[in-house]
């Protein structure tokens, strides 16, 4: 049927031009979109338009002059999407598919019926102001004009290029899964997802960032979450008030509870089978879009020296495992500063033998013990993380063989004993067995601190730095959680799973300290 131009009109045109555009001024001044489809043009151009890789699409719906333009940026948005499923069902004449008998009158071409039987897909929003329409078209949406329209339609467009599932970079999996999180925050919910049919498991979205806004997601089990726990990790991130987030250390470092201490105060992970563990104890994890790091609280100091492979295994190894690591902190931060003690202050509580052989061996060095001990650790330190910052071919052996070198060099020119070249080795290799990065960055830090207060008060310096640590450990809390629980406060109950880990059939109740609503294990 041939229609007559007097019957092609704008959606919702309105009758008073002079009305309308004094309307449209005052609307565009209030960053608000107007009915004047070319005024809200000239306005988002003048707000995105000098982007180049910011596309502008100007067309005619259908067979008529109603004038629609769409707005997307290059490289984030799916343009096969765009044609086949915005322009192709835009500027199609869809009259007799619909078989309407006026469709391009106000009354016909509705906003509704663009939304529901036009556009065939799957994520369509409506936004009225410029500041939202950017906010989305810069983040991979693309954008509807349409003539005669007050607001613009937001189409799920968004194409980022992502890196496959992989094996988790920083932590080693010898048993268990092998998928990590990305840097895709919809493939990291999906991984949640796919742990298994997880019944109430929810995830709430959040925005953070001021000017850079990136989605932060709370995963938490409701059946079995403390809702205070929920409140009080949803109060701390809405106060996070800072431009950009581009890691979630930001998160971790703005939601802890004593951001002065040296000890971490909520676990960060690579590994999903850890995450899925930690909410089925009650726990929550923090997801931020653009990090393949998720982050766990609250967090105990047990909790970081266990891995997921302590439960994979049976019983007796993953016991034998892990008081081994108990064994390598001490090792690693107790060892040069007992070395420094007993060379300095007290050689009679080393055995004669054993104390006429170190004697020996430190004959011509020119340095007391505690500057001997800081050359080698603090040149170790810097191997390590030299090793860390070369290229991956390169940077293991470099670590390897620089240690050799040095520590041979060392001691053939007499600038530290071999005893010593020994004691730095096995602390070194200790501080490897820790599974949790962080918490061998804190103990590596705290080892040089023993070494001062053994170098200034001996044994009783080391075990006055130990009565500290102690003390701080026992007052510090994690989400109102004590971090050495349940050592402190003492529960008795709990201690099958802090350094001995007793078998799973023995381990039918949740952690009491987490407060949950459902106290018995399922199953």
């Amino acid at each position: 049927m041939k229609m007559k131009k007097s019957k092609i009109r704008k959606i919702g045109k309105p009758t008073d031009e002079n009305e309308n555009k004094q309307k449209s001024v005052y609307r565009a001044s209030t960053n608000q979109f107007t009915d004047d489809f070319t005024l809200n043009l000239e306005v988002v151009k003048k707000e995105i338009g000098h982007n180049w890789d910011v596309h502008f699409r100007s067309f005619m719906i259908g067979r008529t002059d109603i004038q629609a333009c769409i707005i997307f940026v290059e490289g984030l948005s799916d343009k096969d999407l765009i044609d086949k499923h915005i322009m192709t069902s835009l500027m199609s004449d869809f009259s007799s598919e619909y078989k309407l008998e006026q469709p391009y009158e106000k009354e016909s071409l509705s906003n509704e019926f663009i939304k529901n039987q036009v556009l065939s897909i799957s994520n369509v929003e409506e936004v009225y102001s410029i500041k939202e329409l950017t906010s989305k078209v810069l983040t991979g949406s693309t954008a509807l004009l349409i003539d005669g329209l007050s607001h613009v339609f937001i189409l799920g467009t968004t194409k980022l290029k992502t890196r496959t599932i992989e094996e988790p970079v920083s932590e080693a999996v010898v048993r268990g899964p092998r998928a990590g999180f990305t840097e895709s925050l919809s493939d990291n919910t999906s991984l949640l997802r796919g742990n298994g049919d997880i019944e109430n498991l929810s995830l709430v979205k959040f925005q953070v960032g001021k000017r850079s806004k990136k989605n932060l997601v709370v995963a938490y089990i409701n059946e079995i979450v403390d809702p205070a726990l929920v409140q009080e990790v949803e109060k701390r991130i809405k106060k996070i008030d800072l431009d950009n987030i581009p890691e979630s250390g930001y998160v971790e470092q703005l939601i802890e509870d004593n951001y002065l201490s040296p000890f971490p105060q909520v676990q960060n992970t690579e590994r999903p089978d850890r995450v899925i563990a930690a909410l089925m104890e009650g726990r929550l994890a923090i997801l931020l879009d653009g990090t393949p790091f998720a982050l766990i609280a609250p967090v105990t100091f047990s909790m970081m020296l266990q891995s997921p492979e302590d439960y994979y295994e049976r019983w007796i190894p993953g016991t034998f495992i892990r008081f081994l690591r108990y064994i390598a902190v001490v090792l690693s931060l107790f060892t040069p500063a007992l070395y420094i003690a007993f060379i300095s202050f007290h050689p009679g509580l080393i055995p004669t033998k054993l104390a006429i052989s170190i004697i020996g061996t430190r004959s011509g060095v020119p340095f007391p013990a505690l500057i001997e001990a800081l050359f080698m650790e603090i040149a170790i330190e810097i191997l390590r993380e030299a090793g860390l910052r070369l290229p991956k071919p390169i940077g293991p052996a470099m670590g390897i063989v620089g240690g050799l070198i040095i520590g041979e060099a060392a001691v053939q020119a007499g600038i530290v004993s071999p005893i010593l070249v020994i004691i730095v080795a096995l602390t070194a290799i200790s501080s490897f067995a820790i599974p949790q990065y962080s918490l061998g960055i804190t103990l590596r830090i705290l080892r040089f601190v023993a070494m001062l207060c053994a170098a200034i008060l001996g044994l009783y310096g080391v075990v006055l730095f130990f009565l500290f640590i102690t003390s701080h450990l026992v007052k510090l809390k994690s989400f109102s959680v004590a971090y050495l629980s349940p050592a402190v406060p003492y529960r008795l109950s709990e201690w099958k799973d802090l350094v001995i880990r007793m078998p799973l059939m023995m381990m039918k109740r949740r952690p009491e300290m987490m407060h949950t609503k459902d106290p018995l294990r399922k199953g």
